[in-house]
């Protein structure tokens, strides 16, 4: 005799889903076709029919637990050749929507992320405080575009009448960068650990895979190692949702990704060095090393002339960002929108590198054409938009960098994906 099993449908939970990007769920008559064609969905248990079923049910506990929407790499298959038009990738993509929402702690961040009217309040926190310092600086320089000459003695930037555009100068580095920066970055620490021990906690209740003839289940610290060198520095998920038949718009999905991970690592070294530069010089300079203090802070020292090798760098990480930005723009504007939409969540994330990158580039030209009516108030805009990146990733789509990498470590360390060198 079989068990009886009550299913408790979560109706908010239904129309939640379909506001982030699921709401063409209840078009899917099970037919499993999203399932045989997806390149990468395991045989046993294969995604997305199974979620499929389960939003459909209103099974929100099976779903916001569920490991396999972040082993979705959302490629779109599944969507393109649903004979229904239900979207499964849409579905995954909004299940994911939903997990950054409700990961990591401060909802009221998740809901501000979830739709453009909290557009306003995310970007006012940043805006607010660089303002205040923007005023306070120009009441002590005596004016609101000031420029400067650096003076050696003193290691710092001094307000002069004809004088170069310097940022460090207006908005100072050692008081209103670095810690700001230092203690966005240690709250969106706070934030993954959250999200992470939420996401683990969930995932040990899910069932475990035993597969026949393996010698032991391996460590997650060496799962993540694999994760990072197969799936996240090759990139050989996204090549496996490609094939010979992919068009153009996949090669540009996996292409943009590449590149753009590329010009983020290559810029946060440039980043590195200046800081460590700076930070260093100062630290041997205060135990006497005077002769070290001084190679490392001129290492670090901004703004750094055109042909510095950490500048040649910082050109390097530019070029292949912009590159990125426009192959994934490319595949998001001309995506068929009658089988895979594009939601908030996307165009959030495309817009804000894009602003990035453009004010960062601006603000550099502006600078070294000395017109201080632009930089300045660019560059202003790049602090904000940075803010927003690394104070807001653990709620955004981007922080799919460190849910989607444990949940691959965590799938390897249970057998439910092989290690990169088993595929």
């Amino acid at each position: 005799m079989s068990n009886t099993v009550k299913v408790q449908p979560d109706l908010k939970f239904v129309k939640e889903l379909q506001a982030v990007g699921g709401d063409s769920l209840k078009k899917c008559y099970q037919c499993a076709t999203c399932s045989v064609v997806c390149p990468l969905s395991p045989a046993d248990s294969p995604y997305p029919r199974k979620e499929m079923v389960w939003a459909q049910w209103g099974l929100k506990d099976r779903l916001v637990n569920d490991m396999d929407i972040w082993l979705c790499h959302n490629c779109g298959t599944c969507s393109d050749l649903c004979p229904r038009g239900a979207k499964p990738g849409d579905l995954l993509s909004a299940l994911r929507n939903m997990a950054y929402r409700n990961l990591a702690p401060l909802p009221i961040i998740g809901k501000w992320m979830s739709s453009s009217s909290g557009l306003l309040p995310l970007a006012a926190i940043p805006a607010i405080i660089y303002a205040l310092i923007w005023i306070l600086q120009a009441s002590r320089l005596g004016s609101f575009l000031p420029t400067f000459e650096f003076d050696h003695a003193t290691h710092a930037w001094k307000a002069v009448a004809d004088g170069q555009i310097a940022f460090g100068g207006l908005f100072v580095g050692d008081y209103f960068i670095d810690p700001i920066f230092g203690l966005v970055f240690l709250f969106m620490l706070w934030g993954f650990y959250a999200g992470v021990r939420n996401m683990l906690k969930a995932f040990d209740d899910q069932p475990k895979t035993f597969i026949v003839g393996r010698k032991g289940e391996p460590s997650f610290c060496a799962c993540l190692i694999d994760t990072v060198k197969y799936e996240i520095l090759q990139h050989t998920q996204f090549l496996d949702c490609t094939d010979e038949d992919s068009d153009e718009l996949d090669i540009n999905r996996a292409t943009g990704h590449r590149w753009l991970m590329f010009a983020f690592i290559a810029l946060m070294v440039v980043t590195g060095v200046v800081a460590a530069g700076h930070w260093g010089g100062w630290f041997f300079r205060q135990i006497g090393a005077e002769g070290l203090g001084n190679i490392l802070a001129a290492i670090g020292h901004t703004p750094m002339p055109w042909w510095s090798p950490v500048k040649l760098l910082a050109y390097v990480g530019a070029g292949l960002g912009i590159y990125g930005l426009l192959a994934l723009t490319k595949r998001r504007v001309n995506l068929d929108q009658s089988k895979q939409s594009s939601s908030w969540y996307d165009w959030y994330l495309l817009t804000l590198i894009w602003t990035i990158f453009l004010t960062g580039l601006g603000a550099f030209v502006f600078r070294l054409l000395g017109v201080a009516l632009l930089a300045y108030p660019i560059y202003y805009v790049h602090l904000i938009s940075v803010f927003m990146l690394l104070a807001y990733l653990p709620w955004s789509k981007l922080g799919h960098l460190v849910y989607r990498t444990v949940a691959l470590s965590y799938a390897k360390k249970i057998g439910r994906i092989p290690m990169g060198a088993d595929k």
